[in-house]
């Protein structure tokens, strides 16, 4: 395997499958296979989860709520799609800890970063909920952090294109996918990777990191091997 420890990023609304909202229980199966296929190998993995399924603190805005509290909505959310990975992983006989950048102690561990380790090392699938604990950063941004503090080889950004691409595939037919680039690069051609706290994190730390389509199923297991999935930022 050519990672040892790997931190996958999955979006909220990847979950909503062919859904308006909230979880659809066939994606989550796949998603949960597709992580038991990796972590059989023997490879560490944290996971960090948005929330875009159930609510996106930067839209509160538009409806009349505060953007700090609409962050904390939005972190709440991503508790609860946690809550869910964590219930189908375990119910497909994987060890997993939930920990949170907010206290909730009734459903989760407080974020510490020696025993996230310690749990990674231990072949627990680590899976972290509610952002950093701060407004004003996404969930981009917590996978980076969480990334480099647990000491992750790689950060998969696991989305519904498999790649980043000249622009974007789903408007313009003509997009061509980058099988490699380099930070450099994504800045240089204003290319959507991350957002830019999550990916200046990323370089100033040489984290790369690989945008991949996670809704093909073997797709992580792929990549965990080496295989030329997605695209690799470096």
């Amino acid at each position: 395997m050519k990672y040892k420890r790997i931190l996958l990023k999955l979006s909220g609304e990847a979950l909503m499958g062919d859904n308006q909202y909230g979880i659809d229980a066939s994606r989550l199966e796949q998603y949960v296979q597709d992580i038991k296929k990796v972590y059989d190998e023997g490879i560490e993995l944290a996971i960090v989860i948005g929330g875009g399924n159930i609510f996106r603190g930067v839209q509160a805005e538009s409806s009349g709520i505060d953007r700090v509290q609409g962050d904390y909505m939005g972190m709440l959310a991503t508790v609860i799609n946690a809550m869910a990975l964590q219930s189908a992983l375990e119910g497909a006989g994987l060890y997993t800890r939930l920990m949170s950048g907010i206290k909730i102690e009734e459903v989760c561990e407080p974020f510490i970063k020696r025993r996230a380790v310690r749990h990674l090392e231990k072949g627990r699938i680590v899976i972290f909920g509610a952002g950093i604990g701060n407004p004003y950063f996404t969930t981009d941004s917590t996978a980076s952090l969480r990334a480099i503090e647990v000491e992750a080889d790689v950060v998969l950004k696991g989305t519904r294109v498999d790649g980043v691409y000249t622009a974007d595939p789903e408007k313009d037919p003509t997009a061509t996918r980058y099988q490699d680039i380099s930070f450099q690069e994504v800045y240089e051609k204003g290319l959507n990777v991350m957002d830019m706290t999550a990916f200046t994190l990323c370089q100033e730390n040489n984290l790369p990191i690989i945008v991949f389509d996670m809704n093909k199923k073997g797709n992580l297991l792929e990549i965990a091997k080496g295989a030329d999935v997605g695209t690799l930022i470096s």
